[in-house]
């Protein structure tokens, strides 16, 4: 990230300037301490000097007699000049001596004419020698142009002999007769301390050198154990949750590796538990035939099962992250989702939607809740109710065709029979001719109940498996089933011609399979004209065997289509109740065809006839 440093360059140039900063704070005390010995040594050498010199000065003055001359000594100072330059000629060095007396006059000098050097009264040692004895100072000269030390010391009256009185004004009173300074240059100091300067300055640099590649070393080992733990940690983030810090020879790094190993192996624990759960979860809702999606406070989806992409008939990867809304087109789900959002849901709804056709729902929901018990969402269910819902309508359907097919024969037998047996009907051929019409709807009811026997049987062999079937050559079924229908087409004078080789064989159950031949021959013969032809096509391939039953009549309009091969459903029902039928053939075809592993199709076009295939497989 910006404006964040690695470690180690967060530690070595603390540890660089603290180091640097310590050899400078050396070095400058160093430096100090050779310049105060030097300063120390030469101002012991020029104290010595001026002390020598003062003590000479003393025995000069004392080897003046007055009494010689009877009068008083005029000038004691006037040889002091002569031997200053004797004292500095035999001095080592460039030390200069001079002799000041307690005004500041100069009496003396090694180097130059005293008469011509201005007063030095005002010079900080001479001030700070008559006062305590004895001073020193530091300075630039402008005589000699040059940074000098000074030390002076004050020359005493010589003390008196015991007994001897001193006369006023003379020279052996208590204060200080003179000042004697001794000087000496700070150039060969300075020169001497630059050599030593530079010596310490190289070899600061070398030490400076190895403190930064100590430093350096020193800071690489901190960081690296830390660079190790975090390169081990994003690994960690990454999911390589089986792999551990390996332990630094710090007590806190070992400390801090030991709780990230031990995260790890928690984290690894929880994330395989909790990837068990979901696989399980996913595994349990994928299988489901109820459709499940969840969605969040906003109404987003954020999952799916198949089941409910499948219902909705929408793709799970492109409803991810979107609103309802933007999914499904429906108010009434939309308006559910927002109430199971809200808390206030009914438990249990139904739902239309405009798929394939118009798809019933029964929709549950749910609120979601998060770890600290607020909403974060709700989960939707929903049961396709479609197929209940039409199975629903197709019983209600069934019991009412099945009363209205049966109660219009028993209606008209009981009206006969009642008119019989009242007596009222005397005529013989009136009585013969309503005992046919009994017996007419008596075989119509034996028909119909006839063929609920045969679905009933058809279903129940079809659970239970317990039909035999055989491989054997269709064409001699066929044959048959042509035969038995002959009778009917010879009576509208139709044709009925067969198309099949010899040699196709299928896993069949002969009179099973007979039977649905002759029930679409015989829809055919009924819906055809008379003087039609039937064509029965046999077409096999690799997969199936395809029976086909093609016939000249009026057809059937594509809104019937769907729905014919349901029970006592008829396209016309006056023409078929004129026809005879009872709206169970198909629905016996149907069956027929899924107890072999088939189905049966339909192909028709209105005024130019049907084409009916079983579809065996081969």
């Amino acid at each position: 990230m910006m404006g964040q440093k690695k470690l180690i360059w967060q530690i070595y140039p603390g540890c660089l300037v603290v180091t640097l900063a310590g050899m400078i704070a050396v070095t400058a005390y160093c430096s100090y301490c050779f310049r105060q010995v030097y300063h120390d040594q030469v101002r012991s050498e020029l104290d010595r000097l001026a002390g020598f010199a003062a003590d000479e000065i003393r025995m000069a003055l004392k080897t003046q007699d007055p009494g010689k001359t009877g009068e008083r000594l005029r000038d004691p100072f006037s040889d002091l000049d002569r031997l200053c330059k004797q004292l500095g000629r035999v001095s080592t060095g460039h030390t200069r001596l001079t002799i000041i007396t307690p005004s500041g006059k100069v009496v003396g000098d090694s180097d130059e004419d005293p008469a011509k050097m201005d007063s030095h009264f005002d010079r900080p040692e001479i001030q700070e020698a008559l006062q305590i004895g004895s001073g020193s100072s530091m300075r630039f000269s402008p005589t000699l142009g040059k940074r000098m030390m000074y030390v002076a010391i004050a020359l005493p009256a010589a003390p008196r002999r015991a007994g001897e009185q001193v006369p006023p004004g003379s020279v052996e009173s208590s204060a200080p007769i003179a000042v004697v300074r001794a000087a000496a240059p700070l150039t060969e100091i300075d020169h001497a301390l630059h050599g030593i300067y530079v010596n310490m300055l190289w070899a600061s640099l070398v030490i400076a050198a190895g403190a930064a590649a100590l430093s350096l070393v020193i800071s690489r080992r901190i960081s690296q154990p830390i660079v190790a733990i975090k390169q081990v940690a994003e690994r960690f983030a990454a999911g390589e949750l089986d792999l551990r810090v390996p332990t630094p020879d710090s007590a806190e790094l070992a400390a801090l590796a030991g709780s990230l190993n031990k995260m790890a192996a928690q984290l690894g624990e929880r994330i395989t538990t909790i990837t068990e759960q979901r696989n399980e979860l996913d595994a349990v809702l994928s299988s489901m035939v109820e459709g499940v999606f969840a969605v969040d406070t906003k109404g987003r989806i954020v999952s799916m099962n198949p089941a409910a992409a499948g219902l909705l008939g929408i793709d799970p990867a492109q409803a991810q992250a979107r609103q309802v809304e933007e999914i499904v087109r429906n108010v009434d789900l939309q308006e559910f989702v927002r109430q199971t959002l809200a808390g206030i849901q009914p438990d249990e709804t139904d739902i239309s939607l405009p798929i394939s056709g118009g798809q019933s729902f029964s929709l549950h929901g749910a609120c979601l809740t998060d770890a600290r018990g607020r909403r974060s969402g709700a989960v939707i269910v929903l049961n396709d109710m479609t197929r209940i819902r039409r199975l629903e309508a197709v019983r209600r359907d069934f019991v009412a065709n099945v009363s209205h097919e049966l109660k219009t024969p028993v209606t008209s037998i009981q009206g006969f029979v009642e008119a019989l047996a009242d007596g009222s009907v005397q005529d013989p051929a009136q009585i013969e001719r309503y005992l046919g019409i009994i017996a007419r709807h008596a075989l119509r009811l034996n028909g119909i109940i006839d063929d609920l026997l045969t679905l009933s049987r058809l279903e129940e062999a079809g659970e239970q498996r317990a039909l035999n079937f055989a491989v054997c050559p269709i064409k001699p079924v066929l044959e048959e089933a042509i035969d038995l229908s002959g009778v009917r087409a010879d009576e509208k004078r139709m044709t009925i011609d067969l198309a099949c080789a010899d040699d196709v064989e299928v896993r069949i159950n002969p009179p099973l399979l007979e039977q649905a031949v002759i029930n679409l021959i015989d829809n055919a013969v009924k819906y055809s004209p008379e003087g039609s032809r039937i064509r029965v096509q046999v077409r096999q391939d690799d997969t199936q065997v395809a029976i086909a039953v093609i016939d000249e009549g009026c057809g059937i309009s594509p809104e019937h289509l769907p729905r014919i091969f349901e029970r006592f459903y008829v396209v016309d029902k006056s023409r078929s109740r004129k026809l005879g039928g009872t709206g169970l053939g198909l629905a016996i075809v149907k069956h027929i065809a899924q107890t072999h592993g088939g189905r049966v199709t339909v192909e028709s076009t209105p005024g130019k006839g049907s084409t009916f295939t079983l579809h065996l497989p081969g």
